[in-house]
């Protein structure tokens, strides 16, 4: 059985967005981390915090917890309307420099994973790098 944490990560921001929670935790990695960093950046979430683990615990390991604070607009309106994980483990998708394409428009954002980093879509054509396309926001 495959698990894709990403995946996983991004389908808690989706349910927590529905269900119009103030903030998410889910397990850290440094992947997560910078996904969150430029969701935070693009202004799609309000902050995150990374929250260290309790290695005493049973179960609990080393690994921290990322906590993810949402944003909405005024009346609990949602910022994000769609978030999706686009390259899978079972299928992963790469697009060069020159195939990044905009996401509704240049109103979203795409995320990818570039040999600089995690990058959105206008910093890695800005960079002139391509990457495995991890999701789109919008």
């Amino acid at each position: 059985m495959q698990t894709d944490p990403i995946a996983d990560f991004l389908t808690s921001i989706r349910n927590a967005n529905k269900a119009r929670h103030d903030d998410v935790t889910v397990p850290s990695s440094k992947v997560k981390v910078q996904i969150a960093r430029i969701l935070k950046e693009e202004g799609y979430i309000e902050d995150f915090e990374l929250v260290d683990g309790e290695p005493g615990k049973a179960g609990a390991g080393t690994q921290g917890k990322l906590r993810v604070i949402l944003r909405y607009q005024s009346g609990k309106e949602r910022v994000i309307h769609h978030i999706e994980r686009v390259s899978k483990p079972g299928r992963r998708i790469y697009v060069g420099k020159g195939d990044i394409t905009r996401v509704l428009g240049g109103l979203g954002v795409a995320i990818l994973t570039t040999p600089r980093g995690v990058l959105t879509d206008r910093s890695a054509v800005r960079a002139g790098v391509g990457g495995e396309l991890i999701a789109k926001v919008y």
